[in-house]
């Protein structure tokens, strides 16, 4: 079965690209261009406008690389925290560090990182010296003395002032951070204060994709952002002062168009002229909405999303990562256009499988875990925890036997290996658990395949899992989560945990 296209990508690229050229031909000087959302790998994108590239901003970036670099912002407090991105499990540094690898690898040049709001943190301070010592340029930039009331204060020696100057030598000059509250926008605001103090043209303008500002307010790809965003509590709103210079009706969100006054009021007295941007709308270089070609497949698949979204937050709510306000605010998303949890097909069949688990006492350790995956072509296979292996590994077990044609009673994995992970597991390990997680298992996977040519022929189609949605009827554990990452499965579970221990490695 074809995959489901709504977007076209090489439309949105060509039609993005030449709307930023347009933008720093008007500006008759330096562009700071502030990159909002995820720079590379933006799977909330690609999975609610299907046929959206996760990668395209950069390939817009390998297109204008002779006339581009990018400053990275990363703010201090996330640092020290330890902040999480979700869809990696890694710490907001090491996106930072995985970034700029994989800049220079798509041979865009990374020009400096900015620590903001730095106060000296322990742990910004190492990061410092880790990059430092690599040869990374370091910048760090104090929180702006009297922001966000004192303009005069702000916009002087003592506020943006007191920022270390990044001189940069190309047209756009892209500002880029893992996460929101990253200091991009300072970052922006900083480099034009200095290059105005230094008699050079530059300008401002924001890299957005969501939400989508020539869609409707209620559109599902809009309200999926809302969803993605619950525990910022950003809201979508129409932009009256958009409305109110143009007459025409444009979306954006609470914190840019409350923003805005402020914002225009700092960037005159940067420049010393009357802004040039009547709304924050008009601040934004946004053709995403232009992309799309099938808007019923984007709309069915904001639908999807927004059901994942609740399914994630239930379960950071469950672990104590985010407060109930977050879930209820998908709640009532899922409310507002007549949306259930078992609009996701896997769900209930997850359920059955827990059931059927039950019902045949396969379980481990007294719990019982069900396991639902949707291949692409709208079969679904489902798998069971038993004391050999967790939920998650055995679908992707019975997954793969299902696209190779396998039959279910043929094994893959001979006892030999499974018996030997086991023992190295709790005696030599000390560990508690004998049942193998995915990552396990797709290790044992692949030394089986040294021993059973079964076992290499579904090798080759772990590949076409990618994409697929999942679910699970217990939070999955740390390896099961790392496997179904890098299976780049969409993944979801109900909150709820499947072991009585508190910690699990």
């Amino acid at each position: 079965m074809p995959p489901v296209i709504g977007f076209d990508n090489q439309r949105y690229l060509e039609q993005q690209t030449a709307a930023i050229l347009d933008r720093v031909g008007a500006c008759n000087g330096k562009l700071y261009l502030e990159f909002g959302g995820k720079l590379l790998f933006d799977y909330h994108a690609a999975r609610v406008l299907p046929g959206f590239h996760p990668n395209v901003k950069m390939q817009l970036l390998q297109k204008l690389k002779d006339q581009s670099e990018v400053i990275l912002c990363i703010y201090a407090g996330d640092i020290e925290k330890k902040k999480m991105r979700a869809d990696f499990g890694i710490t907001y540094d090491t996106d930072a560090l995985k970034t700029i690898d994989e800049l220079r690898e798509w041979q865009v040049t990374v020009r400096a990182v900015v620590i903001t709001r730095f106060d000296n943190q322990p742990a910004a301070v190492t990061f410092k010296n880790k990059l430092e010592r690599r040869g990374i340029r370091v910048y760090t930039h104090r929180a702006t003395k009297g922001y966000p009331t004192d303009v005069d204060t702000i916009v002087s020696p003592e506020g943006y002032g007191a920022n270390a100057w990044i001189e940069t030598e190309r047209p756009i000059v892209v500002v880029t951070g893992p996460g929101p509250g990253s200091g991009k926008l300072a970052t922006c605001l900083s480099q034009l204060y200095h290059e105005h103090q230094r008699g050079r043209p530059a300008h401002y303008a924001k890299f957005e994709t969501f939400p989508i500002w020539n869609l409707p307010l209620k559109h599902e790809v809009n309200i999926a952002y809302e969803a993605a965003t619950a525990e910022l509590k950003d809201v979508n709103m129409i932009d009256h002062f958009h409305l109110e210079a143009h007459g025409q009706p444009a979306v954006n969100y609470n914190r840019d168009i409350e923003a805005f006054p402020l914002l225009r009021r700092i960037l005159e007295r940067i420049t010393g002229q009357a802004a040039c941007y009547q709304s924050p709308t008009d601040m934004g270089v946004n053709r995403a909405g232009f992309g799309i070609v099938d808007d019923a497949a984007c709309r069915a698949a904001a639908r999807q999303e927004i059901i994942r979204r609740y399914f994630h937050y239930a379960c950071e709510y469950a672990m104590g990562l985010v407060d109930r306000e977050a879930l209820n605010r998908v709640e009532l998303l899922m409310r507002d256009l007549g949306l259930s949890t078992a609009d996701r097909l896997v769900v209930p069949r997850a359920h059955a499988a827990m059931r059927e688990a039950e019902a045949q006492g396969k379980g481990s350790n007294g719990f019982f875990c069900g396991a639902a995956l949707e291949l692409k072509d709208g079969r679904i296979v489902t798998g069971k925890n038993s004391p050999l292996m967790h939920a998650a590994s055995s679908v992707i077990l019975n997954a793969v036997k299902t696209l190779a044609g396998i039959p279910d009673q043929i094994h893959l994995l001979p006892p030999l290996v499974t018996c030997s992970l086991s023992h190295f597991k709790t005696d030599v390990l000390k560990g508690k658990m004998t049942s193998l997680d995915l990552e396990e298992t797709l290790i044992a996977l692949s030394i089986s395949a040294t021993l059973n040519p079964l076992a290499e022929a579904v090798i080759g189609h772990l590949k076409e899992l990618n994409g697929c949605e999942l679910h699970l009827s217990h939070i999955p554990s740390p390896g099961d989560a790392a496997g179904l990452r890098k299976l780049g499965i969409n993944a979801t579970s109900e909150p709820e945990f499947a072991t009585k221990y508190l910690f699990v490695s």
